[in-house]
């Protein structure tokens, strides 16, 4: 059996200056693939890049914003001008707003769909249309959530954006079977990046709890061992479904949670 690796391969990732995007992007370029850092922060962005490069690697920086069609279009095509292809898309940029449905405002809830929906899609099809056009297939992976599978509280929009992810999912992997175009989707429980360290005073708020129960009862209770997600826990099956070969992986949901959520 082939070792996993992508050697050869150029990667298209989002959300990828920091966080869980930053470590797939480290663990692809180190499995040999040349990649794009697209993330809305360009300081963080060349920073994401200079790294990489230090490291001997093939690194491009993209500053985009995933909700604008025009700078998703454009930064993948960049991407293909500088490398010369596009295999493996991963559509990871995600925001958190956490409030009672009651008082979710109506802007915040279009600001979340549009980052996590619209971005999905925007970068989806770029990726795709590049992959089927070159004939060389490929794979696209979505970062959805045990929020793909389970509810909360104070979090109506992300939940629901979520959910949306496993539906494309499925439809791109019905769509792109006949491209080689594979697309699945991680399920990762509470991974403790910047973006889960802001919401643990804001639903200890919200709550009216201690931050230190939010992580204990909230974030963890459900967890067969009290412990986080890891980013290298996520990259590592990004790295899987990245490289696997055949149309045999496709349309599926991997769940990393430690054990919250079992299918």
């Amino acid at each position: 059996m082939d070792a996993m690796n992508l050697k050869g391969k150029v990667a298209f990732v989002t959300g990828a200056a920091s966080g869980i995007g930053k470590r797939i992007a480290e663990v692809y370029a180190d499995a040999g693939a040349a990649v794009a850092i697209a993330d809305l922060d360009p300081e963080a962005t060349e920073r994401a890049v200079a790294e990489l490069r230090q490291r001997g690697h093939r690194a491009l920086g993209v500053p985009l914003d995933v909700t604008v069609e025009s700078q998703v279009d454009a930064g993948v095509r960049r991407t293909v001008s500088e490398f010369g292809s596009l295999d493996v898309l991963v559509s990871n940029a995600g925001i958190q707003i956490v409030a009672p449905l009651t008082e979710f405002s109506f802007a915040d809830w279009k600001k979340l769909l549009a980052v996590h929906l619209d971005g999905a899609f925007l970068t989806s099809r770029a990726a795709m249309r590049e992959m089927v056009s070159r004939g060389r297939g490929g794979s696209i992976i979505f970062m959805g959530s045990v929020h793909s599978k389970e509810a909360s509280v104070l979090k109506s929009a992300y939940v629901t954006a979520k959910h949306g992810l496993e539906g494309l999912t499925r439809v791109i992997a019905k769509e792109g079977a006949k491209h080689g175009v594979r697309a699945n989707i991680i399920c990762s429980g509470f991974v403790r990046t910047p973006l889960v360290d802001r919401q643990i005073p804001e639903q200890a708020r919200n709550l009216g709890i201690t931050e230190e129960d939010v992580v204990r009862n909230v974030m963890l209770k459900e967890t067969v061992d009290g412990e986080f997600t890891t980013v290298d826990d996520v990259a590592r099956i990004a790295l899987m479904f990245a490289s696997f070969p055949t149309n045999a992986l496709t349309g599926q949901s991997l769940v990393a949670s430690h054990g919250w959520y079992m299918q």
